[in-house]
């Protein structure tokens, strides 16, 4: 780049080009998508791209694109190629006489790709938005205070099975994943998925789009028959359904990203100490040092919290 903060303003958002990331900041005003005002602002390391490209767009514009890695963004992977272009937080739309400056900015993003750009990414590398936050779907109003989903039916919206399973609460350490069906579709939803359904069959998809359905890989699978999910996602208690009006986009995209990203970060970090402690049998100082090192990887890494390191060492090193 030609230094730290140059700034590339295009229609709906400018982007501020730093050493190793992007910082795309969302306008605000009526003209500007819902999603956009909703985002505010996001933070993208060059390490979450896998390409960049500059095309013509509509009425004199240019569209400078910046695709991410699969899996770096939890927005993206929510979202599930859903997503109309205009609402794509990683198209910048700019007249079409800054084709030249934006092609050297798209020159120099590309340069500064990495070597496994192409690879899809092993944990998210975009913030996801912040919780708390809630919406009103059309049966009920979801809301996640970054540890728990709840659930309160309306009357005036909910099957009789909702109202017969009563107002729910789902700890994300007892989910594996999120549907999302954009309500700009037909019998758009959120849809949580238990542990230990991982591989029942959501609903399928019919005119209009399709849903995403995005889990964490790496979920511990339940060794016991549970009951099957109900096929409809208004005669499921871990579902609200959207309609005219309700669950919107730049509400309920959010939140489906929100509770994504802790659902993989909560698997991730109960599967450290599996993994650190899988040989805690054996009391040998150079394997106590070895299992110390790789905890200290993971940390760097961002998989393990600082007091999750602090207090595995201090476990590890009492093991001697």
């Amino acid at each position: 780049m030609r230094h730290m903060g140059d700034v590339l303003a295009g229609i709906h958002a400018t982007w501020e080009f730093d050493t190793d990331s992007v910082l795309i900041r969302f306008e605000r005003g009526i003209r500007t998508p819902k999603l956009f005002q909703s985002l505010r602002e996001r933070r993208v390391p060059h390490a979450a791209l896998s390409s960049v490209t500059l095309t013509p767009g509509k009425r004199g514009t240019v569209v400078l694109h910046a695709v991410p890695r699969p899996g770096a963004d939890p927005l993206v992977e929510a979202a599930a190629g859903q997503l109309k272009d205009g609402c794509d937080p990683y198209r910048l739309v700019l007249p079409a006489e800054r084709e030249t400056l934006a092609e050297y900015y798209a020159d120099e993003l590309r340069a500064r790709l990495g070597p496994d750009a192409t690879e899809p990414a092993e944990r998210f590398l975009v913030a996801a938005p912040e919780a708390p936050m809630q919406f009103k779907a059309y049966d009920g109003r979801a809301g996640f205070d970054g540890q728990r989903v709840s659930f309160r039916w309306f009357w005036t919206g909910a099957s009789t099975a909702k109202w017969k399973a009563g107002d729910q609460t789902f700890p994300v350490t007892e989910l594996s994943g999120v549907e999302w069906r954009s309500p700009e579709a037909f019998e758009g939803y959120l849809r949580l998925v238990p542990r230990g359904l991982e591989n029942a069959a959501p609903e399928p998809a019919r005119s209009g789009g399709g849903a995403g359905l995005v889990t964490d890989p790496g979920a511990v699978r339940c060794p016991h028959p549970m009951t099957p999910r109900p096929s409809r996602a208004d005669q499921d208690p871990a579902a609200v359904v959207f309609g005219l009006g309700y669950g919107p986009v730049h509400e309920s995209l959010p939140f489906a990203a929100a509770v994504l990203e802790s659902v993989r970060r909560n698997h991730s970090a109960a599967a450290v100490p599996a993994a650190v402690l899988a040989s805690a049998g054996r009391r040998d100082p150079a394997d106590i040092a070895e299992r110390i090192r790789h905890l200290g990887e993971l940390h760097l890494a961002g998989l393990v919290t600082d007091d999750e390191f602090s207090a595995k060492k201090a476990q590890l090193l009492a093991e001697l």
